[in-house]
């Protein structure tokens, strides 16, 4: 899968189309708060390409302005990593965070591709005013990611998908809501994993369920998982059975959560 292939299925307007190449020192000089997070820029992306520019004059979408955020643009970037990131057991790390930088320098609501071999990253999120910093933008929350094809459970899943994220099928009242269809698409895909099938949300309350069920179902895994370790390396019998006590407990906690996906 290539970015072009995701691009290309969300049926964006040539209204809106940019076609760029964005300089690497400006992420550099803009997202970079460490020597490290420089230096990771610098070794790790071979280009960056801003594809697309979505404003209401480009695309029809109203601007979105409150006391917490304005949205008034969404961009939609293609990053291409070197080779040297296309191996490695740190490779997801590097690529979580090298997604991060690139939504922190940019002032805008990002529709990020990152390109590494056959794997395409894709990944949003949502932007706020700093509460101490006038004038300075934030993240809000995650950034909401997945990789593709690896976190499609299917071909189907992967399809049904690429189909959710047309432009046209996402709210067109406002670009708040329009980036939130998007976002709701990528929680519909993890949840997929779960589940079994690929379905997209009848209303943004169900979409709002999702994700919390979503969240729900991270932070039972991770205390299963630690229950789990912890029994294993426990010498006591007495502490052991209390540990796959509390292990099937979250178990079924777990499934419950799976449930409200």
């Amino acid at each position: 899968m290539t970015p072009q292939d995701i691009v290309l299925a969300l049926g964006l307007p040539d209204s809106c189309r940019v076609d760029q190449r964005v300089p690497k020192k400006l992420l550099v000089e803009n997202g970079a708060p460490t020597a490290a997070d420089k230096r990771q820029i610098n070794d790790d992306i071979e280009e960056i390409q801003w594809v697309a520019a979505l404003k209401p004059n480009t695309i029809g979408v109203a601007e979105y302005r409150d006391d917490v955020r304005e949205y008034v643009e969404i961009a939609v970037l293609t990053v291409t990593l070197r080779g040297s990131l296309k191996e490695g057991d740190d490779k997801p790390a590097k690529v979580a965070r090298l997604a991060e930088l690139v939504h922190r320098a940019v002032p805008y609501p990002v529709l990020l591709l990152l390109h590494s071999g056959q794997r395409v990253t894709l990944s949003l999120a949502h932007k706020r005013w700093a509460q101490n910093e006038a004038g300075k933008v934030v993240l809000d929350g995650g950034v909401a990611s997945i990789a593709l094809p690896d976190d499609a459970l299917s071909a189907a899943a992967l399809s049904a998908f690429t189909q959710a994220l047309v432009l046209t099928s996402q709210p067109q009242a406002m670009l708040f809501g329009l980036y939130q269809g998007w976002m709701d698409s990528v929680q519909a895909l993890l949840a997929a994993r779960l589940t079994g099938t690929f379905k997209a949300a009848d209303s943004p309350e169900q979409a709002a369920a999702r994700r919390q069920a979503l969240q729900e179902c991270e932070r039972l895994e991770l205390e299963a998982t630690r229950l789990r370790t912890q029994a294993a390396k426990e010498k006591q019998l007495a502490r052991q059975v209390e540990l796959n006590l509390a292990l099937k407990r979250v178990q079924a906690q777990l499934a419950a959560a799976r449930q409200q996906l």
